[in-house]
């Protein structure tokens, strides 16, 4: 019985000693850490949308997410560390509404959701098209007297937009930033670059616009 309770008990008294210390020391440290509660933003993070598809939705989606946990933890909390996902593979043009729940959104562990808001949220889908589009040039400045705007040349004269495809088919033509030629008797260009307003559409490989001015006499015959 000695020899029993000497391996169990009397060798390596020291190390296990240290071990129960250690042990209790974190168990106080653990239960005596409080509880505390932050509020963050986070982006809805949209995973797996079809290739052919576009969100045909303007507003930036944001969760407020709320979570409580250990007051150590809370405050080595990032908003990187919080994430909400939502897995778009089956979607069809059109408008869905989507549940935000404490399953799309990863957090830290030792971590609880209190709050999500928005609970649900709504999107439109519509599919993807590319088309070409003209570009018109904005011109600006102050001209001499007797003198006027003859012709505008942009080039190149096209570019290529893609987005969803109700609203690629309402764009008219895409247009440059202003170009000032103030003073210029005869005519002058200038590098710009062209646009769509609409910010869901974007233009495939954009590419920088010579805008060339020329100016006339107001009664000359072009």
């Amino acid at each position: 019985m000695a020899s029993v309770f000497q391996r169990t008990v009397v060798e390596n008294f020291g190390l296990k000693l240290t071990s129960l210390l250690l042990a209790v020391g974190l168990w106080f440290v653990v239960a005596r850490d409080p509880i505390a509660e932050v509020e963050m933003k986070v982006p809805i993070e949209f995973q797996r949308l079809p290739e052919n598809m576009e969100i045909d939705s303007a507003s930036f989606t944001q969760a407020q997410i709320r979570v409580r946990g250990p007051e150590r933890v809370i405050h080595r909390l990032e908003r990187s560390d919080v994430r909400a996902e939502i897995n778009l593979a089956d979607v069809r043009p059109g408008e869905r509404t989507f549940d935000l729940t404490a399953r799309q959104i990863h957090v830290p562990q030792d971590l609880e959701i209190i709050q999500i808001i928005p609970s649900q949220f709504q999107l439109s889908f519509d599919t993807r098209t590319t088309r070409t589009v003209e570009v018109r040039a904005r011109v600006t400045g102050t001209f001499a007297g007797g003198m006027r705007v003859a012709q505008v040349i942009a080039d190149p004269s096209t570019i290529i937009i893609t987005g969803p495809r109700r609203r690629v088919e309402a764009v008219e033509s895409a247009t440059t930033d202003p170009v000032d030629v103030s003073g210029t008797m005869t005519r002058a260009w200038r590098m710009t670059q062209a646009y769509v307003p609409d910010p869901l559409i974007q233009v495939v490989h954009p590419t920088p616009i010579r805008v060339t001015v020329v100016m006339e006499r107001a009664g000359e015959e072009k």
